[in-house]
């Protein structure tokens, strides 16, 4: 059993402080996306089809990785499909299956993203080590917090 004054004298100040930083760096994506008129769940949709190169992933795929559930990412997706960033298609085996690709318009966007990384970073401390270290305790969190959410 965790220790729990350990917990309740850590959470206010970790809670804030993730609450903080997501707010501070929603900021920054939002200025560094606003030339592409994109939203941050846009801009990770682009950017994970993107990664998968060029291989259309499920919609179901697509909210696991992103963990988002299907009524927010279906109204997202169409909207990039009406402005020709992405294409969906249903599956001829299953029709309840619904994938989703990356258009050549959307490949395009892709590779232009990629100054929203640089410009971010140039916007954070530039202390590599830190900021590697800290990812990685944000993932191993993240992911201690999802395995255990139903205990």
């Amino acid at each position: 059993m965790p220790d729990v004054g350990a917990s309740k004298a850590l959470d206010p100040l970790l809670c804030f402080a993730v609450y903080s930083l997501e707010r501070r760096i929603g900021r920054l994506y939002a200025d560094l996306l606003a030339p592409w008129r994109l939203s941050y769940t846009q801009y990770l949709v682009v950017e994970m089809l993107g990664a998968n190169h060029g291989e259309p992933l499920t919609v179901g795929e697509l909210g696991r990785l992103l963990d988002l559930d299907s009524g927010t990412l279906s109204p997202l997706v169409k909207r990039l499909e009406a402005r020709g960033v992405v294409r969906r298609e249903r599956s001829r085996d299953d029709e309840r299956v619904v994938t989703v690709a990356l258009t050549a318009a959307g490949d395009d966007l892709h590779g232009e993203l990629g100054e929203v990384q640089r410009c971010l970073a140039e916007r954070l401390p530039p202390d590599r080590a830190a900021a590697g270290d800290l990812l990685a305790r944000l993932r191993e969190a993240n992911d201690y917090l999802a395995l255990h959410a139903d205990a």
